[in-house]
């Protein structure tokens, strides 16, 4: 069923307020029976400050007698997650407490550890495909309390005066953890299903009597029952080892969240009056944009058709400026057209990319609970929308007369996916030296590089042999042989003023979503608003468009007839922008240490907002390109 426009926005408004709690599984709920084992996998360690994920078991951690990989997708790979079997020994509904083992500790081991905790390392585990949480209880304004979920665990803490019995800036490691397992239950199945993983991480120095063993019946351990009022495990080298006993704890509760709604807690996103208030700032800055745009086409373009294409007037126009003025220059080709319409066609790509993950996320088809799947579809997305990159490309310089078509396709389909690819790779060097679990394995670089020039760099050729093969219409007015001289601009008319002024408003409607956005990623918490960045999405290819226009209409009204590169770059000027307020994020938003994080920081965010300069910069010139055939395409010309 197609809505009608009056009721397009109504539709879009209740699909962003449903976004966030509506999501189709990803895989199928499973029953545990009473007794039956329940897995838990270790996952990697991240931190917020150095933003460098690492393998569980390159720390000293309790590890099983065979270790096994789990088979990840794409988007785990990119992401640096090792998701690998682990010691833990958990039954359905069986409360039970064990001593997971004891390890004796060297000074690199220590001095690694100890690092780990001082950068802020927290622990990933999975249980039947949901993460463990640390549990969060949050006041709002109005007075109640909801219950938050924080991915994974500390590691560990540092000292101060605020912990009894502990030593300022001295590090401490979380050895014992209680999980906390909610399950539900229905007649309509046996077994019950599992619907919360919480863990309650502490800190314990474990004593015992006698030879140690971790058959509970014949240890005699003595820091028991374990709780906060014992004495902390310091990472403190006293010695030739460091003696660390890991524990562990397991409570069962029942709860009422069916089996479907089990993410919740992990995609709340705080009060959504915030993203609210980003979509109506977005939509007074369309309306004013709209006006402008209206005035002009209704009130100034209609008049300037009419008084051009009177025949009585003609000969007082011939003294007069305005844009008519240079309709034999217009449509002359710009310089460098094939780098224009590679921008171009990279920009098509980028956006069709973007709008369809966001509105397969919106609907759901994009489970949180298949890891490492968004990043994945988007991949594949981006690898498959090479058919309109190349079919706007080729149109493009088509119709700039354009007669290097096999070099105007090659650069579209090599010249950005390059830069990008040797950017990373360069940055892949850096990882890998840091010994992180997010380099990206050489296997898979080759995958990649086999799907973009087996996937991309073909589709692209087939979209550019269509557009080559699409007949043009004939441009509204001929081009003279002689270019007409521009006359002397207005300091604000100027190039690099025009096009910096252009990119305020596009960044300004995606400013406060974009803290969200860059909060998931950077301080790693989950995303799941589509619906409003659907919303989002939409102003600014509308403000893009607008403002695109508007400047565009001023600056042909001032006789400067080079609006091919204009066009692309006034709305484009927003990535500056963007890459701007990245580093005044950097600044108040984030703790990042060390010289490599901060490169990949600056480096990510810098790739980033060239891809986001291409976006805003194609949807500003297919604007400008349809406004200026147009308005050129109504009027007479002798």
């Amino acid at each position: 069923m197609r809505a009608s426009p009056p009721m397009r926005l109504p539709l879009l408004l209740s699909l962003a307020a449903t976004a966030s709690a509506f999501y189709l599984p990803g895989v199928a709920p499973r029953e545990f029976k009473d007794g039956e084992k329940v897995e838990i996998k270790v996952n990697k360690l991240s931190s917020t400050k150095t933003q460098l994920p690492y393998d569980y078991y390159s720390l000293p951690f309790c590890k099983p007698p065979e270790i096994s990989n789990a088979v990840e997708n794409l988007g785990e790979v990119l992401h640096g997650s090792v998701i690998q079997n682990s010691p833990y020994e958990i039954r359905m509904g069986k409360s039970d407490f064990k001593v997971l083992c004891r390890k004796e500790l060297r000074a690199k081991e220590v001095a690694l550890l100890g690092q780990r905790i001082r950068e802020d390392y927290r622990i990933h585990l999975i249980m039947d495909n949901l993460p463990a949480a640390t549990k969060m209880i949050r006041e709002m304004p109005d007075g109640k309390t909801i219950t938050m979920y924080d991915r994974g665990y500390p590691l560990g803490f540092l000292g101060s005066n605020d912990r009894p019995g502990t030593a300022p800036k001295q590090p401490y490691i979380y050895n014992h953890l209680h999980f906390v397992v909610k399950f539900h239950t229905e007649p309509q199945f046996e077994g019950a299903r599992l619907v919360g993983f919480e863990v309650e991480p502490l800190s314990v120095l474990h004593r015992y009597k006698g030879a140690f063993t971790t058959d509970m019946s014949k240890l005699n351990l003595l820091s028991v029952p374990v709780g906060p009022d014992l004495p902390a495990q310091p990472v403190l080298l006293k010695g030739e080892t460091l003696e660390i006993v890991f524990s562990y704890d397991v409570a069962w509760e029942y709860s009422p969240i069916k089996w479907a709604s089990r993410w919740d807690l992990y995609l709340y996103m705080g009060d959504d009056q915030v993203h609210w208030f980003s979509i109506l700032n977005s939509l007074v800055i369309v309306l004013l944009l709209s006006g402008i745009v209206a005035m002009i086409m209704v009130r100034t373009l209609r008049r300037d058709l009419q008084e051009y294409n009177s025949i009585e007037e003609k000969e007082e126009l011939l003294e007069e400026s305005g844009w008519k003025l240079v309709h034999a220059d217009v449509f002359r080709p710009p310089a460098m057209p094939i780098l224009l319409c590679a921008s171009l066609g990279t920009g098509v790509q980028l956006l069709a990319m973007s709008a369809t993950s966001i509105f397969c996320a919106m609907l759901g088809f994009l489970s949180p609970a298949n890891r490492g799947g968004l990043l994945t579809a988007t991949i594949l997305v981006f690898m498959l929308m090479g058919v309109p990159a190349g079919y706007f490309s080729s149109n493009t310089y088509k119709s700039m007369k354009g007669t290097e078509w096999k070099r105007a396709t090659v650069t579209t389909a090599l010249l950005y996916p390059s830069i990008v690819s040797a950017i990373f790779f360069l940055l892949n060097f850096f990882i890998w030296g840091q010994a992180s679990s997010g380099a990206i394995p050489f296997t898979t670089m080759i995958a990649l590089l086999l799907m973009w020039f087996g996937i991309s760099v073909p589709l692209v050729f087939v979209g550019a042999f269509f557009g080559f093969k699409a007949k043009l219409p004939d441009p509204p007015t001929r081009t003279n042989e002689i270019p007409r001289q521009i006359p002397k601009q207005a300091w604000y008319m100027v190039g690099v003023f025009n096009v910096l002024m252009g990119g305020i408003l596009p960044f300004g409607a995606i400013f406060i979503e974009l803290f969200f956005m860059m909060t998931s990623v950077w301080l790693q918490r989950f995303y799941y608003v589509f619906g409003f960045l659907a919303l989002v999405l939409l102003i600014l290819v509308i403000t893009c468009a607008e403002i695109s226009i508007v400047l565009c209409y001023f600056q042909l009204c001032n006789e400067d007839y080079h609006w091919w590169w204009r066009s692309f770059l006034t709305s484009g000027s927003s990535g500056l922008y963007l890459f701007a307020y990245s580093i005044m994020y950097f600044f108040t938003q984030l703790e990042i240490i060390g010289f490599v994080p901060t490169l990949l920081y600056f480096t990510y965010m810098l790739v980033f907002a060239m891809l986001f300069f291409l976006i805003t910069g194609s949807i500003g010139f297919i604007s400008c390109y349809w406004f200026v055939w147009a308005i050129y395409g109504a009027i007479k010309v002798d």
